[in-house]
């Protein structure tokens, strides 16, 4: 489902967003001073969406490509290969190989969720800029994340394109600006997930580092279908769910509009059905209500794809991914608003964009490690009210359940030792 909504977004509109190069880093764009970038996991959405779309922006040059999958690294060398007609393109089995090739400049990291935070880290710790798709895994790992960008005063830079996308952008626009009064509630669809049946552990094809592959995820027999992307998104081990993976979008257009984008709700209580006899154990269904210190209440659910914000004045979202702008007054879609004096920053470039003209800049880029671990914990703190079956208590200020000792051990996973396996 994922890549269907991905796709929608064509390299060709990727390629148009204007670009000036700035004269004293690329000159000119000679290739021996172009931000070179190294790419890391190397799916559908690594190759068919990340890789190919940086392909077509200006400033920077694809020179590595990783995979755990032998047949992955391949294709997608010859993809770049074909773009720049060379024969070039290195591929490194080994992500570590790709960190310490010192004419990398940045890394893109595509991988199954649970790889998102420890390779950054070590992508950081490598001295590389990095974009990462979204979500984290854990609370605690989205906090080191951000504390470790900083150390290292590095670009960071998060695989997620809501708030340059006009539809949501504008959507925020108008609810950041009073356009339908005081927000008191927010109602949001994300699709649910999938109950996949038992497969029986089978051998590890040929081309697979199956160790490298699961990393700090607890060591599991290979499964013909388990690496798919819609499979691993249904497991705990490596994901926080479709919950993680779609709330991601939509719930970020959410906090943006009720500017809580910086901090979170104070109290979730979510309930979700888990299948049993199934190698899904992440809920396929779910509903959540999330409470803001100002009283704004979110109410998410499976089931679709949609987003309203509802406030003393009226109304305004829509259905679908992308999907044309309602409201309760068409007045409401009409107006407009001074950019010198809107509540809400300009609509940005694209993130692929994005990461290229804040590594040439060094200024911030348009979703952060901050925004990103804001983001995610407003999913994983679902997750674990789900898994407890209890209404919980946040803090968004310390990143804690208070005094909740059970909520708060969810908070952190215990990496498996990989690198010594």
């Amino acid at each position: 489902m994922e890549l269907t909504r991905r796709q929608t977004l064509s390299v060709a509109a990727a390629a148009a967003v204007p670009y000036v190069v700035p004269s004293g880093l690329l000159g000119r764009d000679a290739p021996s001073r172009q931000i070179t970038l190294g790419f890391i996991g190397l799916g559908g959405h690594g190759l068919g969406y990340n890789l190919k779309t940086f392909l077509y922006q200006k400033g920077g040059r694809a020179v590595a490509v990783c995979d755990a999958f032998g047949r992955r690294r391949q294709q997608a060398a010859a993809v770049v290969d074909k773009k720049f007609g060379s024969k070039g393109t290195t591929q490194y089995a080994d992500f570590r190989e790709l960190l310490a090739d010192k004419a990398i400049d940045a890394v893109v990291i595509s991988t199954p969720d649970h790889w998102h935070v420890p390779m950054s880290l070590l992508a950081l710790a490598a001295g590389k800029d990095v974009m990462c798709e979204k979500p984290t895994l854990t609370i605690a790992e989205g906090r080191t994340l951000v504390e470790t960008v900083a150390r290292h005063k590095a670009v960071f830079q998060t695989g997620i394109e809501d708030r340059s996308i006009i539809h949501y952008h504008k959507m925020a626009e108008i609810v950041r600006n009073g356009g339908i009064g005081t927000v008191h509630t927010i109602r949001v669809k994300l699709p649910g997930g999938r109950a996949f049946p038992l497969e029986k552990p089978a051998p590890v094809p040929e081309d697979l580092d199956w160790n490298l592959w699961t990393g700090p995820a607890p060591m599991s027999p290979y499964t013909p279908s388990r690496t798919g992307p819609q499979q691993w998104r249904n497991i705990r081990d490596y994901s926080g769910g479709k919950l993680a993976d779609w709330g991601a979008h939509l719930l970020d257009t959410a906090q943006v509009g009720v500017f809580a984008e910086g901090s979170g709700p104070v109290e979730v209580e979510g309930h979700g059905k888990v299948p049993t006899n199934s190698m899904t154990t992440m809920p396929v269904t779910y509903k959540i209500t999330y409470r803001y210190a100002n009283g704004v209440k979110m109410h998410v659910e499976s089931g679709g794809v949609a987003i309203r914000f509802e406030g003393d004045k009226g109304w305004i979202g829509n259905n679908g991914w992308r999907g044309r702008l309602q409201a309760s007054d068409i007045k409401i879609l009409r107006k407009t608003y001074d950019p010198a004096t809107s509540k809400i920053w300009p609509r940005p470039a694209g993130e692929h964009r994005n990461f290229l003209d804040c590594i040439a800049s060094r200024k911030p880029t348009t979703y952060t490690a901050e925004a990103i671990q804001r983001l995610s914990t407003v999913m994983h703190i679902a997750n674990i009210s789900i898994r407890l079956g209890r209404k919980l208590k946040w803090d968004p200020k310390s990143e804690s359940f208070g005094g909740d000792d059970d909520a708060n051990a969810l908070r952190a996973r215990k990496p498996r030792d990989w690198a010594n396996a």
